[in-house]
């Protein structure tokens, strides 16, 4: 596909099409591991990166591999790139990557990241592919960082704890504390906290979109001319 529009891939990625907001998908790790904004950077930025190599591979290898057997080796792909970057995590961020668990390993079977390389991956070329896995994983990763504050600020008075775990030795301070100990809301870091607070980042875009539709359908008001000044 030569006229892919690379405004059109960032809009739906980000908005119209949002993994998180619109698709659905991904729950699982949305809801287990955005307690914290650090645990859901971690995960964003792995399933980010992952996205983009794999969409770019299964772009490059397409026209080599037959449709019969193209899913398995799609698949195959996408675990060879998680591996790594669970090898890399482990090595270089051993406490986040003992914190995430084992929803690392199971990007290999997120369904936004199947989808991608499947429905758009296997059928362009490999700078749309790339830019695609790029926009859609960063729906998604937006929507996991907008739950990790809510539930953080809500839940344990936070932003930015354990920053270490992520960043170095540098970021130890990097904590903001916001809610004195006595407003948490100990219901935000539970399951059912990340459901609705999932909810109302639903309803916060569905709004959007309602008045956005609203403010376009309205018939816009024609300026007749005064009879009496009419000549």
């Amino acid at each position: 596909m030569s006229d892919v529009s690379y405004r059109d891939l960032a809009v739906q990625g980000l908005w119209k099409n949002n993994p998180g907001l619109v698709q659905i998908l991904g729950m699982c790790p949305m809801m287990a591991i955005s307690n914290t904004v650090v645990n859901s950077l971690g995960l964003a930025m792995a399933t980010i990166l992952t996205m983009v190599v794999s969409n770019g591979l299964a772009s490059a290898i397409r026209h080599w591999v037959r449709p019969e057997v193209r899913l398995p080796v799609f698949v195959m792909v996408v675990a060879s790139v998680v591996t790594v970057i669970e090898l890399w995590m482990n090595a270089y961020l051993n406490t986040l990557y003992h914190v995430l668990g084992i929803f690392l390993p199971l990007i290999v079977t997120n369904c936004i990241v199947i989808a991608r390389v499947e429905g758009f991956a296997a059928r362009n070329p490999v700078l749309p592919s790339l830019y695609d896995g790029l926009m859609m994983g960063l729906g998604f990763g937006l929507v996991l960082v907008a739950l990790g504050v809510i539930r953080e600020l809500l839940g344990f008075g936070t932003l930015l704890a354990n920053a270490q775990q992520l960043f170095g030795p540098m970021a130890a301070n990097w904590t903001i504390h916001v809610l004195p100990e006595q407003a948490h809301f100990l219901l935000a870091i539970l399951p059912p906290g990340a459901f609705m607070a999932l909810a109302i980042l639903i309803a916060i875009k569905q709004a959007i979109e309602q008045r956005r539709a609203t403010r376009l359908t309205q018939p816009v008001a024609m300026e007749l001319p005064n009879a009496a000044t009419a000549r």
